[in-house]
């Protein structure tokens, strides 16, 4: 059995499950181990790691701990609660017709971050009007229709993951700016450093980036090097202003201050710094890597959820949660009458109710002829159903992104 406990909890001989914490935010070479010295709780301990999951039937048990179904479903209804708020909707393009913009949109951010990412090797400064016209190309996408771009931005191959990474925490934050209400320059800003956040990585090795296991303690103190690497990097460019310059450098601090590379406090953390460290979690959780299994995107805004109790500003989390919806873009979802639906759009007065394409039902266990369902709308007229679920398109053999790329 899978059970959470407090890492002051963990005791010699029982079994680690889980970190319970983002995977690039740890020391150890792998995710799962049985504890075997008081030396290891203690560096689990001094990592800020404040919780794990423990399987009990490999090690020692601790009776009266949650279980990771009971941690699931508590958690999981918080996040219910949180988007039942209405929401204002701001939509001027429909999905269909922001996407094929928006496919145009992520290969030109694509390239330039490739570009950026080159001249830094070189020694070269930015380009600065090149990348605020990417950042407006962006934000124009967002505000006709912020699904479209967003989820697109879940399809990354994992030669390219680097470049769009950076071209997804841009779009996501420029998303994230909107819905906190910040004005437009501040939200253009907040795009710059998105976009430029990751330039550092230019002088991580390949071999590093793209390694298939864990980083040895050396590799994760190479990785550790970019926010300041880039921040050096972007120093070099008179036109850039301080927001950009303070995503790059702290988009890993973390608010119980085990980040880095300052291990800032609450305090010394800007709002638009503990808004960009969240995206940048979420969408690297979600991806495919080299290393891991990208996992699905309402797990990963649980996780996001469990994780602000120490490591990112709560309220922060649950305003991005609103932002992508408790079931974002692209996201497998399962209806009350059995069946299968992709995410396409968000119904903003009612995020438990979006635009789903209906393509499989479980009772037959076969794809069903793939129809639009809007569950905003009665029965009648394209609705009746519900969520009940979200489901591991892997588990299915489901490909979404062929849904939401039309």
């Amino acid at each position: 059995m899978i059970k959470k406990i407090d890492s002051s909890e963990l005791r010699v001989g029982m079994y680690i499950h889980e970190l319970d914490c983002d995977w690039l935010s740890h020391p150890f070479l792998k995710n799962q181990f049985k504890i075997g010295t008081e030396a290891q709780i203690e560096k689990i301990v001094e990592s800020g790691i404040h919780y794990v999951y423990i399987d009990t039937d490999k090690g020692v048990d601790l009776p009266d701990a949650p279980t990771e179904e009971e941690v699931r479903e508590t958690l999981q209804q918080e996040m219910i609660e949180l988007v039942t708020a209405e929401q204002p909707a701001i939509i001027h393009a429909t999905r269909e017709e922001e996407v094929r913009r928006a496919y145009a949109i992520k290969g030109r951010a694509q390239a330039l971050v490739r570009n950026v990412m080159a001249d830094a090797r070189l020694g070269r400064a930015v380009e600065m009007e090149k990348v605020d016209h990417v950042v407006e190309n962006i934000t124009e996408s967002i505000l006709r229709n912020s699904g479209a771009l967003i989820g697109l931005m879940t399809i990354k191959s994992k030669d390219d993951y680097t470049f769009l990474h950076s071209v997804s925490v841009c779009a996501l934050l420029v998303a994230f700016c909107r819905t906190v209400g910040l004005d437009a320059e501040t939200t253009r800003q907040a795009g710059l450093g998105g976009l430029l956040h990751d330039t550092g990585k230019a002088f991580v090795p390949d071999a590093v980036l793209n390694k298939p296991g864990k980083l040895t303690d050396e590799e994760f103190e190479l990785i550790k090097r970019h926010p300041r690497d880039g921040y050096e990097v972007l120093l070099k460019t008179p036109e850039i202003g301080p927001i950009p310059l303070d995503i790059t450098l702290h988009h890993h601090e973390r608010m119980d201050g085990s980040g880095y590379p300052d291990r800032y406090r609450p305090e010394q953390i800007t709002q638009l710094v503990r808004m960009s460290s969240i995206v940048d979690v979420y969408d690297a959780i979600t991806a495919d890597r080299c290393y891991h299994r990208g996992i699905p995107a309402t797990d990963a805004l649980r996780k996001l959820h469990e994780w602000s109790s120490f490591h990112f500003d709560p309220k922060l989390v649950q305003a991005f949660i609103r932002c992508v919806g408790i079931y974002p873009v692209g996201a497998l979802v399962k209806l009350e009458s059995g069946r299968l639906g992709v995410v396409l759009e968000q119904n903003d007065s009612n995020l438990l109710q979006p635009r789903l394409k209906v393509i499989f039902s479980t009772r037959s266990n076969s794809r069903v002829e793939p129809y639009d369902l809007d569950l905003s709308r009665p029965m009648g007229s394209g609705g009746a159903d519900r969520i009940v679920g979200h489901e591991d398109p892997a588990q299915w053999q489901i490909d979404t992104t062929q849904f939401i790329t039309v």
